[in-house]
């Protein structure tokens, strides 16, 4: 999975999370319908707190950041520095 890859993953959680809060907010209070197998309100209240969930998930995977740190050691050539280090951070901006 690349970088780009987890950002979208993000994102899409954010939606799917949405999505999921708005259905189960639809089940629990605008649908008067009553199954004696089912009770569709218990099924939006956990639909909307999945949803919750998945937006927090979401949010915490786009705005964290990453850092490498890679050393490389030069054997070879004793004139040259024998240590190269380089830090990148992204920080979720495109």
């Amino acid at each position: 999975m690349s970088l780009k890859q987890g950002y979208t993953f993000g994102y899409m959680s954010i939606g799917s999370g949405i999505a999921l809060f708005v259905i189960g907010a639809i089940l629990a209070f605008a649908f008067n319908i009553q199954a004696s197998w089912i009770d569709l309100q218990l099924v939006g209240y956990i639909l909307m707190g999945a949803g919750v969930v998945v937006f927090i998930i979401g949010i915490i995977l786009m705005f964290r950041k990453r850092r490498t740190v890679t050393t490389v050691q030069n054997d070879v050539d004793t004139s040259a520095p024998g240590v190269t280090r380089s830090t990148t951070t992204d920080d979720g901006s495109f």
